[in-house]
Formats: structure tokens, sequence, C-alpha cells
């Protein structure tokens, strides 16, 4: 970023559902066959199908982009691919943060030597992640100006959640919560937000007390929702939920580069954003999981909750050098029609409430929440 070439990566985590028990998959050998198929088609110019945590479950991740437009185009060939494969092995992949119905308790986790050494250690707290995300990398090459930029990103964190949320129901129940998958994974250690650090040699420090106790390896187990990437020079956003369109997440992608490219910009102006407290960051942080686009946000300058849509127009307004010269005009534009549409988690809300308004039970809509993920992960896909 600045005057380096521009680089972004998205890595997206499904779940893999039998379409006619809409239920998670039950033939655990499946995921392999389903990832060994994505892989035969895909190469590592488009980018990678690994195996996630649940053995029903599946990662994409595009290879390194040059565009927003490119990430576009990888994305939707993973996306593509897994729906292809999929089908092929009798299944339908969703792209939500969680399960409308699943029992964590009746779920195996993928054997591979870091899963199991992830279920040994957290126990319990491991057992319950049945949720998905989406990640998006931008390349920061220099390290200070990565750590700087951790701290300043960070007050934008809750307004890409928001924008992002696709996790209201839990084991069978609407939570109330627009993004429970947030409400689990804060139960593993260190997530939520990141310190705040003044360099990154101080960062480094920190680091550095807890792999040499040996309480973690290196910085890949710091699962904050953002955070500075252990292998590549990138800065690494995890908070979003998995976007059920494939549009939706590309727009909170395009919003989250071009917020690192406002601070820039502003950084080489000898400015910055100004840095909060975490308590206050926090309260949005909540504020977005609880209410998603619904009930506003804080304005920490002004004091008072503000509605979500005038806040994504300043986002916009503050950006819009930023998606000209990064060329994602459009799809930072396409935020808007999220806005208007809902996210993912209040369309399930609205099919669930909508089929026990028709006189179905609760099991029944619940399947139509599923039902509906599974059409709309497709919308727009080709297959």
């Amino acid at each position: 970023m600045g005057n380096a070439p521009f680089s972004i990566g998205v890595e997206e985590e499904y779940l893999l559902v039998d379409p006619k028990t809409r239920q998670l998959a039950s033939d655990t050998t499946l995921q392999e066959g389903v990832i060994e198929q994505v892989q035969a088609e895909i190469d590592e110019s488009i980018g990678f199908a690994t195996p996630e945590f649940l053995k029903a479950q599946v990662e994409v991740g595009t290879a390194v982009c040059g565009s927003v437009a490119d990430v576009h185009d990888k994305l939707l060939k993973l996306r593509s691919a897994v729906v292809r494969a999929a089908r092929a092995h009798g299944l339908a992949p969703i792209a939500a943060s969680t399960h409308p119905t699943a029992n964590w308790q009746k779920l195996q986790h993928t054997d591979k030597e870091r899963y199991n050494a992830l279920a040994n250690d957290l126990r319990g707290v491991a057992q319950r992640l049945v949720i998905c995300g989406m990640h998006v990398h931008v390349g920061i090459g220099d390290n200070d100006s990565r750590i700087d930029l951790l701290n300043q990103v960070a007050y934008f964190l809750p307004h890409l959640l928001a924008l992002s949320t696709s996790s209201p129901f839990w084991r069978g129940r609407n939570t109330g919560l627009m993004s429970y998958r947030i409400a689990v994974f804060d139960e593993l250690p260190r997530t939520g937000l990141p310190e705040h650090f003044e360099s990154w040699s101080e960062y480094e420090r920190h680091l550095n007390v807890l792999t040499k106790a040996g309480v973690i390896e290196d910085g890949s187990k710091l699962w904050w929702d953002i955070r500075p990437h252990c292998k590549f020079p990138t800065l690494e956003m995890r908070i979003a939920d998995v976007c059920t369109r494939l549009e939706d997440g590309i727009a909170v992608a395009a919003v989250y580069a071009c917020l690192l490219s406002m601070l820039q910009r502003l950084r080489r102006k000898n400015q910055r954003w100004r840095t909060y407290a975490n308590m206050l960051i926090m309260e949005n942080r909540w504020r977005a999981q609880r209410y998603g686009l619904k009930r506003g946000l804080i304005d920490f300058g002004l004091g008072e909750i503000v509605d979500y849509d005038e806040l994504l127009e300043e986002i916009i307004e503050l950006t819009r050098e930023d998606q000209e010269r990064l060329g994602c005009v459009e799809q930072v534009a396409h935020a808007r029609d999220i806005v208007k549409r809902g996210t993912s988690a209040h369309n399930q809300i609205a099919a669930y409430e909508a089929a026990l308004a028709a006189g179905r039970s609760e099991e029944d809509a619940l399947e139509a929440v599923v039902d509906w993920l599974v059409q709309e992960t497709v919308q727009g896909v080709p297959v």
C-alpha cells in the first residue's frame, strides 16, 4: 500500500450440508472428496481449498491479488468449484457463520495434527467451534506501518462486522444476536480487539513472552479481530462473518482495503485517525454483534448513536479517493445495497419468521432457513 503495489487476498469458510436432511454432512469422508475435486480443478494461480477444523467444513483462499476485481474473479471460481464438488458428493455448501440447528456435541473435528492439538489444548471450548468466518489480507510491507494501522483501523472493525453478519441461529434457537459466531469465538483465549502497540518491536516483545514460555508457537495463535499475519506482510481482518452472497463479501473486503488506504494517505501527510480506548470500541463491537445494521453505532466524537446508513456514507466519502485509486468504486457502493436489503442474518430471520407466519412448525421454519442459505450461497455463482 502507499507507493507499493496493492495486494489483497480473501479466505472464506463454508459448511457442507445434506440438502435433503438440511443437517451438516454426517459422512465425514466426504469433506476430503470435495476438497480433492476442488484442488484438481483450481490451480495455485487461483487459490487453494483445504480442510477446516470441522469435518463438515471447507476453507478456500485466493492467491495474492492485485485488485479487488481480481479477488472477485478468483473467489468466484473457488466458490463455484466448491459448489460443483459438493453437488457431486450429494452435498451443498452454505456460506453462513453458524448452521441453524447443528449440535456441536455430535460433530467431529478434522484429523490433522494442528486441529488435534487445538482440540486437546482448548477442550470443550474447541468443540463448540461450529462457526465460519471470512478473513481479508491487505499487504502492508513496513512492519511499523502495519502496527500503526492496526491501532487506527480497529475503530472501524464494528462497522465491518455489522455489514457482514450471518449467524443469528444456534442449536435451533434464534439467539437474538446477528453474529452469534462472535460469542462462540470469544470463548477462546487471545481473541477480541488487539492491544495497542507503539511499534513493531513492542509487539514482538509481547509476542516473544508467550512464545518463549511455550504457550503458543507463533503469532498464528493470536486470534484477534485483526492481526499482523505471522508469515506474510499483511494486516489480516478477521472480525467479519462469512457473507452468504459473494458480492457482499467483496464489498466488505473493498471497504476494509479502502479504509487502510485512507489511513495510509493520512499517515503520509503526518495525520492520523484518532485512536480510542478498547472499552469504547468494544461497545460498538457488541452493538454490531447484537443488532447488526439496525440500531446504529456510537460516534465517539459526537457522543451519540448514529444510524448505520449515515456512518456508511461517511466512510464512502472519506475513502472516495482511495476507491478510485484501487479501482473498487462499484464494489464499495454495493455496501449500500447490503444496508437496504439487510445482511444474511437479517434475511435468515425474515425467512424463519415468514415460515412461522405461514403456519409451519419451528423445525420446518429452521429448515426453510437452511434452504434459503443453500440458494443464496450460489447467487451469482456459475455452476
